[in-house]
């Protein structure tokens, strides 16, 4: 597209252009970050650019409703191929509800599978959690469907699952992985989940190993035998997921657990201290 880009140190990248110019781009994967940022490149670029081997998940989709709001020419998204023409000027103001989060969704309902517990969740699109609800079903909960909600009822305890493979779209979403893997650390029997997106993602079976789980790791793959107790301990939340499935780990371990490092958990949930003491949990945030 003719961007100048320089590998700075520190882990940041410096990208500059005098103009971006429209062109056919193959990702090697479909990253949903890289589908994104180049569908927003493109929108002033000269002529139109063609994304191959595209992400397809809802979140691309709502992205394209929202740049076609504004008036550019984008179509394909939720298929491999989305084309975008470049535009000198978008329309002036209007209005975009974002979709409901998917993995904010996903998170409660293993709240209620992991502590056996019912709760009804509202403002979803169900179709964009079928494969959460295809495994929860299969650990064991009863989950009814809705047009726009979801019940779900926890089972007395999990039953472990013969393997999960995290994929892209429709697949088993990674930002789930750690939040299952929370869910079968005390589940009957031996699990498996191979993480097949992102490298050094399971950073969070350290601190649940300290809560008493017994979880073995080979590369991409977790070999989770369930136990019966998880116990309380002080543990810390080193990204995002991770640090809700600690969250999760905590509702149901014997004694006292003190998440450390709240802020990861803060960019993807919004008060989740507040919502799940509202249904039940023993649960406060600690301002230092």
């Amino acid at each position: 597209m003719g961007a100048r880009i320089q590998d700075a140190h520190r882990g940041f990248i410096y990208c500059e252009a005098e103009e971006l110019k429209g062109c056919d781009i193959q990702l090697d994967y479909p990253s949903v970050g890289a589908t994104e940022n180049i569908m927003l490149a493109s929108v002033f670029a000269e002529g139109e650019t063609c994304i191959r081997n595209a992400a397809k998940e809802p979140e691309i989709v709502d992205l394209q409703k929202f740049l076609a709001g504004l008036g550019v020419e984008v179509s394909g998204a939720g298929t491999p191929v989305i084309r975008i023409k470049g535009c000198k000027k978008l329309l002036g103001n209007i209005e975009h509800t974002v979709i409901p989060d998917r993995i904010v969704t996903g998170t409660y309902m293993i709240a209620a599978a992991i502590t056996g517990g019912e709760i009804l969740i509202n403002n979803i699109i169900p179709e964009h959690v079928s494969s959460i609800i295809s495994n929860l079903r299969e650990v064991g909960c009863r989950i009814n469907v809705m047009e726009n909600s979801l019940f779900v009822a926890g089972p007395t305890r999990p039953k472990a699952v013969d393997i999960i493979r995290t994929l892209p779209y429709p697949g088993f979403p990674t930002d789930m992985q750690p939040q299952m893997v929370a869910l079968l650390s005390v589940a009957n029997g031996t699990s498996i989940i191979v993480e097949t997106v992102f490298e050094n993602r399971y950073k969070h079976v350290e601190e649940l190993l300290r809560m008493g789980a017994n979880i073995k790791l080979e590369g991409r793959l977790a070999v989770i035998k369930g136990v019966r107790q998880l116990t309380g301990a002080s543990v810390c939340a080193r990204d995002l997921r991770g640090g809700a499935a600690l969250v999760l780990a905590g509702l149901v371990a014997d004694g006292e657990t003190i998440i450390n490092d709240i802020r990861h958990i803060d960019r993807g949930y919004e008060k989740i201290e507040e919502k799940l003491a509202s249904i039940g949990a023993i649960i406060r945030r600690e301002n230092n």
